[in-house]
C-alpha cells in the first residue's frame, strides 16, 4: 500500500510539473514508467535525425541511446573520440545536430530546470545549437523550488557523479558540496533554464520513476 501511495503522489507531482512547463513555453509530457518514457522520446525524434547527447545515466536507464544506435538515426557517439581534438569535433557536430537528448540535475516544482557541467558542452547545447532538445527527468529530480533544486544539484547529483567518474574532488569524499576549485571539479558551469523562446525547441518527459542521480 505504501508503494502504491508513493506512486500516486509521484504521479500528481509529475503531472503538476508538466502543467508548469507549458506556462514556460516548454512542452511537457508525463510517463508512468521508463518504458513509456522511451516510447515518448522516440516519438519526438524523427527517423533520419542527427542526434547528440549529454552525459546522463537516465538515458542509459531507459534505453534511449541504445534504441537510437542503428541505421535509422545518425547518433553522434562522442565516446568513440580518440583524443581531445576529435572529442571537440564531435561536440561541434552535436551542437549542430537535429536533436539533443539529455536529463537534468534537478527541476523545481514550478518548472525551472537546473544543470551543472564541467566542460560546458552539455549546458551550451541545451541553451542553443541543436534544433530540438529532449529532456528525460525522473521524479527523484523534482525539488520544491529553485533554491532546493540548486541544492540538490550541488549536494546530491554532483558528489555521486564525481564518485562515478572517479574525480578527485572534496565532495567525492564528504558526500556534499565543498564549493571547491579543484581541477577535477564538474561544477564549472551552472545553467538555470526558466523558459524557452524558440518555438517547439524544448521538450521534457517527466517520469514517475527514480532515474539517474
Amino acid at each position: 500500500m505504501k508503494d502504491a501511495n508513493h506512486k500516486k503522489i509521484g504521479s500528481i507531482l509529475c503531472q503538476k510539473l508538466v502543467d508548469a512547463f507549458e506556462k514556460r513555453a516548454i512542452h511537457g509530457y508525463y510517463a508512468e514508467t521508463k518504458e513509456d518514457a522511451l516510447k515518448l522520446a522516440l516519438g519526438l525524434i524523427p527517423e533520419g535525425s542527427s542526434v547528440g547527447y549529454g552525459g546522463s545515466m537516465t538515458l542509459d536507464e531507459i534505453g534511449l541511446k541504445a534504441a537510437l544506435d542503428n541505421e535509422k538515426y545518425n547518433l553522434i557517439r562522442r565516446e568513440l573520440a580518440k583524443d581531445a581534438e576529435e572529442m571537440r569535433e564531435k561536440y561541434i557536430q552535436i551542437y549542430a545536430s537535429d536533436v539533443y537528448i539529455t536529463s537534468a540535475n534537478a527541476v523545481s516544482e514550478d518548472g525551472i530546470i537546473v544543470n551543472i557541467d564541467g566542460n560546458g558542452n552539455r549546458v551550451s547545447a541545451i541553451c542553443y545549437g541543436p534544433r530540438k532538445v529532449v529532456f528525460i527527468i525522473g521524479v527523484n529530480k523534482i525539488a520544491k523550488d529553485l533554491d532546493a533544486a540548486l541544492l540538490r544539484a550541488r549536494n546530491v547529483a554532483a558528489p555521486i557523479n564525481c564518485a562515478r567518474l572517479s574525480k578527485n574532488t572534496p565532495c567525492q569524499k564528504t558526500g556534499s558540496c565543498m564549493n571547491c576549485m579543484s581541477p577535477d571539479t564538474i561544477c564549472s558551469q551552472f545553467l538555470v533554464t526558466r523558459c524557452n523562446r524558440i518555438p517547439d525547441r524544448m521538450h521534457v518527459i517527466v517520469v514517475n520513476e527514480d532515474l539517474g542521480y
